[in-house]
């Protein structure tokens, strides 16, 4: 039987920051990559300004003096490690997170992120054009799913794999909520028959940037909606990447980290996750799209920065809440001693010198 080790807050802090950024990797690679696939001739720059707008990323590109077109957009996310949201960018912070990790994460989880860095640092301007970008996207998402597969066959089931699910699942769900507002409003109905096709297969290009493709093909009625799109990436519990899975995933872990390892401070985040259940179960969808699917949309954006918080309050080191200007209105601001809170048994007292790699604000956009 093993021991309830203790973990200290940086390490869960740590864990919690790795997995966002790794999963931040793979939704971007995948949004490049289903970009280029599905522009429409003619509207190549509101295409891929989309990117820009799902990754709130408006204002540091216009503090630039850029322009979106698309070799542009693909520069700023693959080639330059001083945009926050770049590809280069969070793996440098990934990584940075794991080597402060060494003593928790496993030989082989260390190794293929080494690597994995190693061939992200080497990307080249000439593998942005053409065909070469679809094989450049290709090499990120399965660098990152391996990452997947080997923390999943090798990674400690302690409280340390929580707080990485956690991160991984509050990533995850928000990006799925921030495709789906930015691509429903931007694919609103095009009204005559003939333009149905295209419609189509525009919204498929959602599906496949969501990994969604293929098992919504398996549920889908013929003659699907958006409406049956909007209603499968947030409600479908068989569908991995669907905000009400994370959210009852989240959930559970929560529960863990309480019953299982009695770590105090996590009522807040419990009832946030409750919060943002009840909002997605409470209406049918139908009603709310036609009520307003960005406001709902943005109302769970801003439950997810606010759950995150509570966490990172409850059991995180050095939390710090968004800029005033940028804070929700609920959101609870930490004291000092907040860190002596956390489920991280043995956090207090330990000489902390070590940075954990995180961003200074919560993304969300502002459409």
């Amino acid at each position: 039987m093993s021991q309830n080790l203790p973990l200290l807050a940086r390490y869960a802090e740590g864990l919690f920051w790795m997995a966002r950024y790794l999963e931040r990797v793979e939704n971007m690679a995948r949004l490049i990559d289903v970009t280029q696939s599905f522009e429409s001739p003619g509207r190549e720059a509101e295409a891929w300004y989309a990117l820009i707008r799902i990754n709130a990323d408006e204002e540091a590109f216009a503090k630039r003096g850029l322009t979106a077109d698309p070799d542009t957009v693909k520069r700023f996310y693959l080639l330059e490690r001083d945009n926050p949201s770049s590809i280069p960018n969070s793996i440098d912070a990934a990584r940075l997170n794991a080597r402060t990790l060494r003593p928790l994460i496993s030989t082989e989880m260390w190794m293929q992120l080494n690597m994995f860095h190693r061939d992200v640092a080497a990307i080249t301007a000439d593998q942005l054009e053409g065909d070469k970008l679809s094989r450049l996207c290709g090499m990120i998402k399965l660098g990152v799913q391996e990452h997947t597969g080997i923390t999943e066959g090798t990674f400690f089931r302690d409280q340390g794999w929580c707080f990485y699910e956690l991160g991984r699942l509050i990533e995850r769900a928000d990006q799925t909520t921030r495709l789906l507002d930015i691509r429903f409003h931007s694919l609103v109905p095009l009204g005559t028959e003939e333009h149905r096709v295209e419609e189509m297969t525009l919204w498929a290009g959602v599906l496949r940037a969501a990994a969604g493709y293929h098992a919504f093909r398996r549920v889908a009625p013929p003659g699907f909606t958006p409406q049956d799109v909007v209603r499968f990436l947030l409600t479908d519990t068989s569908f991995p990447r669907s905000v009400l899975l994370c959210v009852g995933q989240m959930e559970w872990l929560l529960g863990q980290l309480r019953s299982r390892y009695g770590l105090r401070g996590t009522v807040a985040a419990l009832e946030r996750t409750e919060e943002v259940r009840a909002a997605i179960l409470s209406r049918p969808m139908e009603r709310v799209i036609a009520e307003g699917l960005h406001e709902f949309l943005d109302g769970v954006q801003r439950d997810l920065i606010l759950l995150a918080g509570e966490i990172g309050t409850a059991f995180f080191r050095d939390w710090r809440p968004l800029a005033d200007d940028q804070q929700p209105a609920a959101a609870a601001v930490p004291t000092e001693g907040a860190a002596s809170q956390a489920a991280v048994q043995g956090a207090s007292g330990q000489a902390q010198t070590q940075s954990v790699i995180k961003p200074s604000v919560a993304r969300r956009h502002e459409p």
